[in-house]
């Protein structure tokens, strides 16, 4: 940097024009604000230079900046490149601004440049990006040349929105695929819950030619083995990522610290959690905080709060969830309540549905069920189905009609069809003696046609899962697992006999 502003010096010392240089020099540090300041002062500020500011500005998340210099631009009479827009396009995505994407595409085409297969890739993807599908796909039908990246972009714009439909579609027809294809898929999945497909294309993109997961696969299929406690397969990833030297990335370390807590192996997660040290961000503390309390380490979970404050590292809406879920598994009502509080008071945090949702829990679970209503009550929000349900679930516990009648009403609305609430109220009833009630839920059900949804369960084998449903015959194997069933159901009711004959010879 000194050398820098020694060259300034001695070229201003010397009547030399060295800006395009000094400003490229600057770009590089970076020091935008220098940058921007020789910029200014320049005569000769051509397609180039602000081309290099703006590419710099979205670079370095000043989006806002890029369409300033972009109107400044246009004031001076400078005529944008296709570059420029590339840039602009880039930073428009970042802003979520789909009024200022359409200018800067009218803009585009009265500029009067060829359409190239680049800036249309640009286009897709930002419009992808923002959320308007329709436009994206209606310029991606109408390219005559389409490259990868086009095909990615859609496919990514499809994923994001939850289209997964569209998308699979889009990759079956795609010429060639690379690993941003398949990424882009998995992590769809991935992002819409749909934790087993995820896995499921992790292993087929595993056996794939060609196609080697990198960084952004690894942190996107990890919180799927995290959701279903694929331990395993999540061992088999870490390893590879190691492997690679993934590990400098913080989305994996993190990722893998969070699967590793999911899975229940909190200790190894302690470990990772560590080895991220001073590269720690709030993912990371937050991360822990809420192993730690999902585990009834509550405790710990306060305790490494604590050390997060000491560090100098802010808590966020995140780590106050997890704080509060430590204090309802450690029943600690009165920290939970100065926790909540603190939110606002210290820390100028706005409360969200779920801390209010996680208060409600906290109190109902301890049996101050008038108080968690109250909290509900006064929500700014609409409570939603986890917040009554919570509710619901104390007042099952603790046997409170009224309030379960409450509750049970507005999950009837939110959620209605789902059985669990109708049999959740029908059990108080019946815990009650209040068997006309019990009547009713049944007959209402019954009316509705509402039936309890079959359980499933997920079995981890061979580094691959197996859904199974009650009585399910779908999986390819299932006469064989059928049969040890029987054989095992046999020899138990053998084992039983023999005890019971035991017995009697003992009497």
């Amino acid at each position: 940097m000194n050398q820098v502003k020694q060259i300034h010096a001695y070229t201003l010392r010397n009547y030399i024009e060295h800006t395009k240089t000094l400003i490229e020099k600057l770009l590089e540090i970076p020091d935008l604000q220098y940058a921007r300041a020789l910029f200014n002062l320049s005569p000769n500020r051509g397609v180039f230079l602000y081309n290099k500011l703006i590419q710099a500005y979205s670079a370095h998340g000043q989006q806002h900046q890029c369409i300033s210099l972009y109107s400044q631009m246009r004031l001076q009479g400078c005529p944008p490149n296709e570059y420029t827009f590339n840039f602009l396009f880039s930073a428009c995505t970042s802003l979520s601004s789909p009024s200022l994407g359409r200018m800067l595409h009218t803009h585009f085409v009265k500029s009067g440049f060829k359409v190239n297969v680049f800036a249309s890739t640009a286009l897709v993807d930002m419009y992808a990006k923002v959320g308007m599908l329709e436009f994206a796909r209606q310029l991606f039908d109408e390219m005559v040349v389409r490259a990868t990246p086009t095909w990615n972009a859609m496919i990514a714009g499809y994923a994001r929105f939850g289209d997964m439909e569209a998308a699979l579609y889009l990759f079956t027809s795609m010429p060639s695929r690379n690993v941003i294809s398949w990424t882009a898929m998995l992590s769809g999945y991935s992002q819409n819950k749909q934790y087993e497909n995820a896995l499921e294309w992790f292993v087929r993109m595993e056996k794939e030619k060609g196609i080697k997961p990198n960084e952004v696969t690894v942190a996107s299929v990890l919180p799927a083995c995290a959701n279903l406690g694929a331990l395993e397969i999540g061992q088999r990833i870490e390893a590879y990522a190691r492997h690679n030297g993934f590990f400098k990335n913080l989305y994996v370390s993190n990722a893998v610290m969070e699967m590793y807590a999911r899975c229940g192996k909190i200790d190894i997660a302690w470990r990772v959690f560590d080895e991220i040290g001073n590269l720690r961000n709030s993912c990371s503390w937050n991360s822990m905080i809420m192993g730690l309390a999902v585990h009834g380490q509550c405790a710990k979970a306060l305790e490494l709060y604590d050390q997060m404050l000491g560090e100098g590292a802010k808590p966020d809406d995140v780590t106050f969830v997890g704080l509060l879920l430590a204090c309802t598994h450690g029943g600690m009502v009165v920290k939970g309540r100065q926790i909540f509080y603190s939110m606002k008071t210290k820390f100028h945090i706005v409360p969200k549905l779920e801390h209010y949702g996680c208060m409600a829990d906290l109190l109902g679970r301890a049996g101050q069920l008038t108080e968690a209503y109250e909290v509900i009550r006064s929500m700014p929000m609409k409570p939603d189905s986890v917040v009554w349900g919570a509710l619901l679930g104390a007042c099952s516990f603790h046997g409170n009609v009224k309030l379960a009648e409450i509750a049970a009403e507005s999950l009837f609305v939110l959620e209605p069809y789902n059985p669990g609430n109708y049999v959740i109220l029908s059990n108080i009833y019946a815990s009650a003696g209040q068997w006309d009630g019990v009547a009713k839920l049944r007959k209402v059900m019954k009316g509705g046609r509402i039936t309890k949804a079959a359980g499933y369960s997920f079995i981890e084998e061979g580094g691959q899962l197996h859904k199974f449903i009650v009585e399910d015959r779908s999986h390819p194997k299932s006469n064989e697992l059928f049969a040890l069933l029987d054989r095992i159901y046999e020899e138990l009711k053998l084992k039983d006999s023999a005890t019971n004959r035991h017995l009697e010879l003992d009497l």
